[in-house]
């Protein structure tokens, strides 16, 4: 049965969930209000919510201070931080999945391979922790976005994200983690299962029959892969923020 706390909305049973970079914002920019209108008309239409695998933090740069009020549901690191109507559900942590011992491991092996490699640039923090994963960028996230722009093109060429992560499948194979290329300067490591379905899961018991998703990233490697193809959601793959509102709009008749 679908919640009450839908009620208004014209299709009560629908949410429409999207990742965040890319597909509400341009790349590692923000949310620009005509993007802001389309979501707040949308939300009269069905229930809305966010997934991606940043912290709510840097979510929040690109979504706006208000990104808990502009959605109902806020799924931060894939839905390990998770939010519905402003208030928190339940956690999980990559830290406690792996244990002290074998993150540190995991960490180590790829400090020691970005320190081998032959690139244009290098900048700083190379291994994000995450509450439900580690991000890993061979430039460094701290990089400018002119760098980011030069590395892409470069890791396009020469595949180095692609073979870091054989590299790591390799290594760690009996890990039971997912290695998941996103963005432009880095990948995300978590443990199978718990790509962007995992916030599929704070959805049960909602009452919900139809799930729209929206990424840019909707390719086999992608991180959005996974849900986009999930079997309890209509994927929509999209090459940027306009063409979400142009689907949206199409589809929602508004």
């Amino acid at each position: 049965m679908t919640s009450s706390d839908w009620a208004d909305r014209e299709f009560p049973n629908t949410i429409c969930l999207f990742d965040v970079d890319g597909t509400l914002t341009p790349a590692r920019s923000g949310i620009t209000e005509k993007m802001t209108n389309t979501l707040r008309e949308l939300r009269k239409k069905c229930v809305v919510g966010f997934v991606g695998g940043s912290d709510f933090v840097k979510q929040k740069e690109q979504l706006g201070g208000d990104a808990l009020g502009m959605f109902d549901f806020c799924f931060s690191e894939n839905g390990l931080m998770a939010y519905r109507l402003g208030k928190k559900l339940p956690e999980n942590s990559f830290l406690d999945y792996l244990g002290e011992e074998r993150y540190t491991k995991l960490v180590n092996f790829c400090l020691h391979y970005i320190a081998d490699l032959k690139i244009p640039l290098k900048r700083g923090t190379f291994v994000e922790f995450r509450k439900g994963m580690i991000n890993v960028s061979p430039i460094g996230r701290n990089c400018t976005h002119d760098e980011r722009c030069i590395y892409e093109d470069f890791d396009l060429e020469h595949n180095i994200r692609a073979d870091f992560v054989k590299a790591l499948q390799k290594e760690f194979a009996d890990y039971n983690l997912k290695y998941s290329i996103g963005g432009q300067i880095s990948f995300d490591v978590f443990p199978i299962g718990w790509d962007k379905t995992y916030c599929l899961r704070h959805l049960e018991g909602e009452g919900f029959t139809t799930i729209h998703f929206f990424g840019d990233k909707a390719f086999e490697g992608g991180n959005d892969w996974e849900i986009y193809s999930h079997e309890a959601t209509i994927g929509h793959s999209i090459k940027n923020p306009d063409e979400t509102e142009a689907i949206l709009r199409e589809t929602f008749n508004f």
